[in-house]
């Protein structure tokens, strides 16, 4: 089991910058890929940005504006969010597979982007 601790989220002005942590724990050997998934109400949860093997993914709605990044020592994965934007507000999700194919979320954080 691997469990998902997340932080950093809030309320920011269009343009601010946020930073999201997710803290993992216990079988974390076992973890495959990191990643951010998104849902801002009544729409679905939607992939942000994943990291895998030392390779990024990303949606094309946060290119250049976020980074995804990992400390394995530390087994937390970072959203570095720069340039928001209202369209930007939603709960975000830490999501973790381990090499099981198992799934595990986050309890998710809000971020609000509104002047």
């Amino acid at each position: 089991q691997v469990q998902l601790v997340e932080s950093g989220g809030g309320s920011v002005q269009p343009g601010g910058s946020l930073r999201l942590s997710c803290a993992a724990s216990g079988r974390t050997s076992s973890i495959y890929y990191m990643g951010w998934y998104r849902q801002a109400p009544g729409k679905q949860r939607d992939l942000v940005a994943r990291i895998f093997s030392g390779s990024t993914d990303y949606a094309d709605s946060v290119k250049g504006r976020f980074t995804i990044s990992r400390d394995n020592a530390k087994n937390t994965v970072y959203l570095q969010m720069n340039s928001l934007k209202p369209e930007d507000t939603a709960v975000y999700y830490c999501h973790v597979v381990d090499g099981f194919s198992r799934n595990y979320w986050g309890q998710g954080t809000q971020v609000t982007v509104s002047s």
